[in-house]
């Protein structure tokens, strides 16, 4: 089965502070078509003006990630962590029995553009946490988010492991996925996945396939997300 989600038939909401594409519903953007793929249920891609962002709000139970494009994140939330997260670090919150943020753009002349990321956990009911990154690429494939935190990732509530894809035009790339739920979200670059260009912004999910991108004429950078099967 392959799941494919174009950029351009993505949701989309702007409320001046904030402009978003939702790949999934979400918010007042509501498709029962594109609910999530395994326990993956938000993918936003935010820009967010100068100065603006996310008041003050709660969330529980979920497992929330920030990839950070461009500018910086400014964070503070119940738990008394206020930080910055600039433009190529990872942000993850793990919500828990309940917590309290605010996000907003730091800067007060440059616009942010993030990736939101909501996947829900393997257990309720745990200590909220926060943590924040900056992970080095290491390989065309590096793990920044595992259900062990193996290595220099982070570790994540949910039997999932989130890749960052880097792979240049000469490069392919090959993975016996196990039957397990794969999703590919395009950050930069295009490149060809079972015969079908892809470019910033467009998704595609698979099961009992082999993952087989390859980057056209410019590097290709991607999130790729190991998802576990969910049962009916």
């Amino acid at each position: 089965m392959i799941y494919l989600r174009s950029a351009s038939d993505r949701g989309s909401s702007n409320v001046g502070s904030l402009e978003s594409k939702h790949s999934f519903s979400f918010g007042h953007y509501y498709d029962p078509e594109h609910m999530g793929f395994s326990v993956l249920r938000v993918i936003n891609d935010d820009t967010v003006p100068p100065g603006s962002g996310f008041d003050t709000h709660g969330h529980q139970d979920m497992e929330i990630i920030s990839y950070v494009l461009e500018g910086a994140i400014e964070h503070r939330d119940s738990m008394g962590n206020h930080f910055v997260i600039p433009a190529g670090d990872i942000q993850r919150l793990s919500a828990g029995t309940g917590i309290t943020h605010s996000e907003f753009n730091h800067s007060r002349k440059d616009i942010l553009k993030f990736l939101q990321i909501w996947i829900e956990p393997n257990v309720a009911g745990v200590k909220p946490e926060y943590e924040q990154k900056t992970i080095v690429q290491t390989s065309s494939m590096t793990p920044i988010m595992t259900p062990d935190g193996v290595g220099d990732s982070m570790k994540i509530n949910q039997d999932t492991s989130i890749y960052r894809v880097v792979i240049n035009g000469s490069e392919k790339l090959t993975s016996n996925t196990c039957g397990r739920p794969q999703y590919l979200h395009v950050i930069s670059g295009e490149g060809n996945l079972f015969g079908t260009r892809l470019s910033s912004g467009d998704g595609v999910g698979w099961i009992n396939e082999a993952l087989k991108p390859e980057a056209i004429d410019q590097p290709l950078t991607a999130l790729w997300f190991d998802l576990p099967v969910i049962e009916d």
